[in-house]
């Protein structure tokens, strides 16, 4: 294709089976190009049916016809000898019928002095059919289209785990226009449309739900199967299900934008990534080849010119030789394993941007982490609510309530959710000069009552006698577990102690102890907030180490400190405020809410679903991934050596070298799909 009038460059990104042509040229011109492989070509964005089930025979053609062919020449051999014309004839045909694709590739990488698995099995024919080993050929040639067609349903079935992912989304949705509820193309839906969803069916576009209450099973995005709840004002994502609720959802990204169109792209890019060990294969095999050929001759010559060997025999070990040096199941032995690996890992809510993260994941020694957001939900909550002169005041928790409805400290949500959950009626409250005290509370008069909230240190300033002793006592220790603490009262005395957390996500321990049962050396957390509430955090994390009252650069250098006592160090944060130490990582890991789009842009691992089990079976299957890789090319090398052997005494046979390259590709093929079963711990 690269040489077609027009064209300036053409890559192949082989995971996906996606071609990129810059230039101006047809699709016609390029199928014609590729019409030698049987080559269908259609635009990326075009909505295309799968391509209807060839029957058996018709898509096997060449292979039973080529086979038929050899069952004659057998048969002729049987009755008229091995010399007999129709003998040869028959596998002559069989050569053709079952090889003529192979040729043209063969002839053509030939006439460029590319060699490659096509072109070596060409000579090998060839060179059986000159010194009359025409059944060996033909037989060569049947198990080759075999070894192909087996290899191609093998890659497909690893390409699966990226197209069940292009298959989540619908292609049509019901959009109501002018009054009218009408069923269009998701390419014509604009943004602004409502979209209606009913029960059971699958959303088909982003956006926000306008009306209408349900549960939705978000897997296909975050890999969770606990369905969420979705309620007006939500974010609903593409591909996933709707339960048993009617939605009304206003829709906010174009079909291209939406957050599954940006996994699969993103995944497709990975997968297109050279992994270091995919670079030293394909450098290797580089040199390989020729090396393979060179021996080949070295076989057919040697013997012959040295030591009076027999020049048909030698000739025909050289054949064997070169079909058994075939790089083919080497060649394959990473990609395949890749493909599988970040196809597995973005079904199951985890992107990895590229085969060089996969494979660097495996080696972290270390793990970062950033506190708010990560280890912790990120959302304060009240966790304790001290009544100083009764067992409950609801007037107060009113009043405290209406107070900090109008106040914008980031708290005040924290204790506005609490009196929600508590049934407290709040939001008919009068309120008479509210105020806020700059870094110190918030202040308002209450049926002619001044009410305050805020730090301990107003009070004590405030108050003529200070802070009781039983108040500070209670601070105190509120503060050394790791909460914000702030009062409420009057002018003349304390009413209420409130305290408030970041409450640890329930699988931060968990996750951690999985981590170090891995045999991760260090687990350390970065955070800005006062050494209290860190150390408060880190004992019920189970970190190893902790890091307080750090601002973004010292975060920095922290992971660089990592980095140099441990080497391979993984930094997991939220992706927007951890940019810098996300960068400085060996791998930056984010923490990304289905749809966050820095976390997927940032990081060269993204953890969809905002959860944190994810990355034990992150670097699980990264592991796996490179046991599975060496495991491939010690397997291929390992086969071809013990192959090449047979030249010695003259053992070596086209069958056995058939066989030692078709068993191997095979082999290594199934192997990496064993990727496809790697599964996040249920616990």
């Amino acid at each position: 294709m690269k040489h077609l009038d027009g064209v300036s460059e053409a890559k192949v990104n082989f995971g996906a089976s996606k071609l990129t042509v810059y230039g101006n040229v047809t699709i016609e011109e390029l199928e014609k190009a590729g019409a030698f492989e049987n080559l269908s070509l259609y635009p990326e964005k075009q909505k295309v049916l799968p391509p209807s089930k060839e029957p058996f025979w018709k898509e096997h053609a060449a292979v039973l016809g080529s086979l038929v062919f050899v069952l004659l020449g057998y048969l002729s051999q049987f009755l008229y000898g091995e010399g007999s014309l129709i003998t040869i004839a028959a596998f002559l045909g069989a050569i053709l019928i079952g090889g003529f694709s192979l040729f043209i590739a063969g002839f053509k990488n030939l006439a460029s002095l590319e060699f490659d698995m096509r072109t070596l099995m060409t000579i090998a024919i060839i060179g059986a059919a000159i010194i009359g080993e025409w059944s060996e050929g033909a037989i060569v040639v049947i198990l080759f289209a075999i070894s192909e067609a087996l290899e191609k349903y093998s890659m497909d079935k690893a390409r699966n785990s990226i197209r069940s992912l292009m298959d989540i989304a619908p292609n049509e949705a019901l959009v109501r226009r002018n009054g009218q509820d009408i069923l269009i193309g998701v390419e014509d839906i604009e943004i602004g449309d409502i979209m209606l969803v009913k029960p059971g069916q699958k959303i088909a576009m982003d956006g926000l739900v306008a009306n209408g209450v349900s549960a939705v099973n978000q897997a296909a995005i975050t890999g969770e199967s606990v369905p969420a709840e979705k309620v007006p004002g939500d974010e609903v994502f593409a591909g996933t299900l709707n339960g048993e609720g009617l939605l009304e959802v206003q829709v906010t990204k174009r079909v291209e934008d939406t957050t599954i169109a940006k996994i699969i792209h993103l995944v497709e890019e990975a997968q297109a990534e050279r992994a270091p060990s995919q670079a030293f294969v394909d450098k290797f095999a580089k040199y390989y080849t020729p090396a393979i050929i060179l021996a080949a001759v070295l076989v057919a010559v040697i013997p012959p010119l040295l030591f009076n060997g027999d020049w048909s025999e030698w000739i025909y070990q050289g054949l064997a030789a070169l079909v058994v040096g075939c790089p083919c199941a080497l060649v394959i032995s990473t990609p395949v394993s890749i493909v599988t690996a970040i196809g597995n890992a973005a079904r199951n809510g985890v992107l990895i941007k590229g085969g060089i993260y996969l494979e660097q994941t495996g080696a972290i020694r270390a793990v970062a982490f950033d506190k708010t957001g990560t280890l912790t939900e990120g959302i304060p909550t009240v966790t304790d609510y001290v009544y100083m002169k009764a067992e409950k005041d609801d007037s107060l928790a009113s009043a405290v309530a209406a107070l900090e409805l109008r106040s914008q400290h980031p708290l005040a949500s924290a204790i506005i959710k609490k009196a929600e959950e508590d049934g407290i009626n709040y939001s008919q409250v009068q309120i008479e000069d509210f105020t806020s005290i700059t870094g110190k509370g918030i202040k308002g008069r209450i049926a002619g009552v001044t009410f305050y909230v805020g730090n301990p240190r107003m009070f004590a300033e405030m108050l003529a006698s200070g802070l009781s002793d039983k108040v500070q006592t209670l601070i105190r220790e509120m503060q050394e577990q790791g909460k914000t603490v702030m009062v409420a009262g009057t002018e003349q005395e304390v009413l209420a102690i409130i305290a408030a957390a970041d409450e640890v996500r329930e699988s931060s321990r968990e996750v951690i102890a999985d981590l170090h049962r891995l045999g991760i050396e260090k687990t350390i957390m970065l955070t800005g907030d006062n050494r209290d509430i860190a150390n408060a955090i880190s004992e019920r994390t189970g970190v190893t180490e902790v890091k307080s009252e750090l601002l973004p650069q010292d975060k920095l250098a922290a992971v660089k400190q990592l980095k140099e006592k441990y080497g391979n160090v993984a930094m997991v944060g939220d992706g927007v405020n951890d940019a810098p130490a996300l960068a400085a990582a060996t791998i930056g890991i984010a923490m990304g809410g289905a749809g966050t789009d820095t976390a997927l842009e940032t990081a060269d691992i993204a953890l969809m679903g905002d959860n944190l089990k994810k990355l034990p079976f992150t670097i699980q299957l990264s592991r796996k991934t490179l046991r599975i890789i060496k495991q491939n090319i010690t397997f291929s090398l390992g086969v071809k050596l013990l192959a090449l052997l047979l030249v010695i005494p003259g053992w070596l046979t086209l069958w056995i070298a058939i066989f030692a390259d078709m068993g191997a590709t095979l082999i290594v093929t199934l192997n990496g799909l064993r990727l496809l079963r790697v599964r996040p711990d249920k616990k």
